[in-house]
C-alpha cells in the first residue's frame, strides 16, 4: 500500500468509528446522547499520558527505562483524535473530503521524513521528546489549526521512532480494539479493561507479537482472550 492509501484507510476507519460511537453529524460538536465533543481536550489529555511513559520524575524511579511500547499506543490514541479533529474541521469549513485531508498530510514537510525508516531512539532523548510534547500541548490548548497539530504530531512521532508503516500497523490494531470495546459495553461502563492483571492494550500487543493478523483475525483473538464476566 502507498502512504496515501494508508492515510485514506485510517481516515475512513476513523470516520466509521466516530459515526458508530457518536452518531451521525458528530462533527457539529455533540454525540447522539447530546454530550459535548472536544477533540482538543482529548489530544492534550492523551499527550499528558504520553509524558508519563517517560521517567521524568527526578525523585522517583530514576533508573527505569521509558516504556517505548506504551509510547506507540499513546501516539496511536493521539492520532485517533487528530484525525477526528481534521474530519470535523474539513466538514464544517467545507474544505474537502477524506482524500483532500490525506493529500494535505502527504504534502507537509514532516511527512517526507515520516515515510523514511524509523529513527533510532535512546533513553537519553526523553527530555528532548518531552519538550516537543509540551509544545504540542500548548499549540492544542491555544487553538492552533489542524495543519499545525499535524506537524506537531509527526515531529513527536518521528522522535519516538515511528514512521507511517508503524503508525498504520498500530492504528489498525487499536481501531479494532476500540471497536471491540464498544461492542462489549465500554460506553455504559460494563467493559472489563484489565484482563487477568493486564490492560487490554498490553494483551493486544502480545497477540500482535506472536501472530501476523488482519483486522478480523485480531478481533477474534481479542474475543478469545476477553475475561468471562462473573
Amino acid at each position: 500500500m502507498t502512504s496515501k492509501e494508508k492515510l485514506i484507510e485510517m481516515l475512513n476507519l476513523q470516520q466509521k468509528l466516530n459515526d458508530e460511537t457518536n452518531g451521525k453529524d458528530w462533527e457539529n460538536g455533540y454525540t447522539k446522547q447530546n454530550r459535548l465533543i472536544n477533540w482538543r481536550r482529548c489530544i492534550y489529555m492523551e499527550l499528558a499520558e504520553l509524558v508519563d511513559s517517560f521517567n521524568w520524575k527526578h525523585w522517583k524511579d530514576i533508573n527505569i527505562a521509558p516504556d517505548w511500547e506504551n509510547v506507540k499506543i499513546e501516539l496511536v490514541d493521539i492520532w485517533h483524535f487528530v484525525l477526528s479533529l481534521a474530519l470535523e474541521e474539513y466538514k464544517l469549513a467545507n474544505k474537502g473530503d477524506i482524500e483532500d485531508i490525506a493529500n494535505y498530510i502527504l504534502d507537509t514537510q514532516n511527512f517526507v521524513n515520516f515515510k523514511n525508516e524509523p529513527t533510532p531512539v535512546h533513553d537519553e532523548d526523553i527530555y528532548m521528546i518531552i519538550n516537543t510534547i509540551e509544545h504540542f500541548i500548548k499549540d492544542t490548548i491555544d487553538g492552533k489549526k489542524f495543519n499545525k497539530l499535524i506537524d506537531d504530531f509527526l515531529e513527536v512521532a518521528i522522535q519516538c521512532g515511528l514512521n507511517i508503516d508503524i503508525l498504520y500497523k498500530f492504528y489498525i490494531a487499536k481501531n479494532v480494539l476500540n471497536q471491540f470495546r464498544q461492542d462489549n459495553g465500554y460506553k455504559d461502563g460494563s467493559y472489563i479493561k484489565n484482563w487477568n492483571n493486564k490492560e487490554d492494550n498490553m494483551v493486544m500487543l502480545e497477540i500482535l507479537e506472536n501472530k501476523l493478523l488482519n483486522a478480523k483475525e485480531l478481533y477474534n483473538e481479542l474475543e478469545k482472550n476477553y475475561p468471562v464476566k462473573s
